[in-house]
């Protein structure tokens, strides 16, 4: 059996692939994160995407951003090193050694910090932790944007999400026992929060601003401002 990269349930070499047809609009969520940051009267010197998998956003968001500086981390170094393959050659992207947020500290705080499916893996304290941490490495002002996985209000709700879920990922060309895999890994192996608790642990970590811009199937998108 091939190991899988941190604790994602896709290989590096698979990811891009497979993403999206796990993902409900997962390939939106990058360019809603631009058209976000465009909207704003920001002009980013420097952007780190944390949980960076293998450079999908960065290499979006060059296209429009070409005077910021893009660093990227991720827990994987697998990740990391697919990461590479598409953008070290691009003079204005940077890349940490393999960490995840909770342990990142910037010599230069950031203007916008972006983290994609990167948090749900977490337990509460170490989530707080790793949403904190991203505050810190934010300079007054800064942007921070993520999309999670979510939990719905009441046991009925989630029941249907899942399953709503999972027949989209048999539509996409999952087999119905990979699916099924998928969804039983919810509050198992990756462990959705509320919209609810995710707004009161934005603003308990210190957002000044505290949004959700984006909701979907069951993920959904949150910026805030430092």
């Amino acid at each position: 059996m091939q190991k899988l990269d941190n604790l994602t349930s896709h290989l590096s070499s698979e990811y891009d692939l497979q993403i999206a047809n796990t993902i409900p609009y997962y390939n939106f969520f990058h360019q809603e994160i631009i058209n976000l940051i465009e909207s704003m009267d920001i002009r980013p010197d420097n952007w780190l995407d944390t949980g960076c998998g293998t450079g999908n956003l960065v290499e979006k968001a060059l296209q429009k951003f070409q005077n910021t500086v893009f660093i990227l981390a991720d827990p994987s170094a697998d990740m990391l090193n697919k990461a590479k393959e598409k953008l070290e050659d691009n003079k204005n992207v940077e890349f940490l050694e393999p960490a995840p947020s909770q342990n990142i500290s910037l010599s230069d705080p950031a203007d916008v910090i972006t983290s994609i499916q990167s948090h749900h893996y977490l337990n509460e304290n170490e989530r707080y932790k790793a949403v904190k941490s991203c505050y810190n490495n934010l300079n007054e002002n800064g942007v921070y944007v993520t999309f999670e996985n979510i939990r719905p209000l009441t046991d009925q709700g989630t029941e249907i999400g899942k399953e709503y879920w999972r027949k989209f990922q048999i539509s996409r060309g999952k087999t119905v026992v990979d699916a099924d895999n998928h969804i039983k890994r919810f509050g198992v192996e990756y462990f959705p929060i509320t919209v609810e608790d995710h707004l009161s642990l934005l603003r308990k970590s210190g957002f000044s601003v505290v949004e959700m811009f984006w909701y979907s199937y069951m993920q959904a998108g949150f910026y805030c401002i430092k």
